[in-house]
């Protein structure tokens, strides 16, 4: 029944480890929600019932949420293959928080928590494993936020940047490494404007305290950028 969309579930870190014909089971366990939206048109609004899990199968959504004065702040836009709603499913909350839009003809997956954390008669090893994994998700969700926190903290545009580029090298064990992140994206984790955010990284480049060429970077002056984090 849902053979059509294993190679994007496959590729999910909710069903790691979870082999082709296991998830099929699971997936008839689960009994999820299938929706399809065309672009443009809404898929939730905040105060809605909560309808579960929502994996984006093809297609794009934007996640936002409108300010105090009504304009909508984009929160992220997800393609095929990741989820949304994973910080409601398990709080306890039955509304929707956030706004969730199609950018384009979506159709969505969406899981009933309820059926998620209570494991079927047979007691499957792979239904334990997928709640595994949504506890390794929400644990990596919490460290981002943490993350973000400490970054908000922060006030130069250098300095966040600058800290960001040496947690990349550590992580690398290299000063030469690739960013995971897009312009796009990495200004939204730094919470910068992107065009301020890549005046900086020229600046830097100029200074000669690193070199780059699209998400490849090097650092050049390892010292330059610990001064910059003080």
């Amino acid at each position: 029944m849902y053979q059509k969309w294993h190679s994007v579930l496959k590729g999910i870190s909710l069903f790691d480890d979870i082999r082709t014909e296991e998830l099929e089971h699971l997936l008839t366990c689960l009994r999820p929600t299938m929706k399809a939206y065309a672009k443009g048109e809404t898929i939730c609004m905040v105060e809605d019932p909560f309808e579960g899990l929502g994996i984006v199968l093809r297609g794009e959504v934007t996640v936002a949420k409108e300010n105090e004065i009504g304009d909508r702040v984009i929160l992220v836009k997800l393609d095929a293959g990741h989820i949304f709603g994973e910080m409601i499913a398990f709080s306890g909350m039955k509304k929707w928080i956030v706004n969730v839009y199609a950018s384009s003809d979506v159709e969505v997956m969406f899981l009933p928590p309820d059926r998620m954390i209570q494991t079927c008669q047979a007691s499957c090893t792979y239904h334990t494993r997928m709640v595994l994994n949504m506890l390794k998700i929400l644990s990596e969700k919490a460290l981002l936020l943490n993350r973000k926190v400490e970054y908000l903290s922060i006030k130069s545009m250098r300095s966040k940047l600058a800290k960001f580029l040496l947690e990349q090298y550590h992580k690398a064990g290299k000063t030469t490494f690739m960013v995971p992140l897009s312009r796009n994206e990495l200004a939204e984790f730094l919470n910068v404007s992107r065009p301020s955010m890549s005046r900086e990284i020229a600046r830097m480049k100029d200074e000669g305290i690193i070199d780059y060429y699209q998400a490849s970077f090097k650092i050049l002056q390892l010292e330059a950028l610990v001064e910059a984090m003080k």
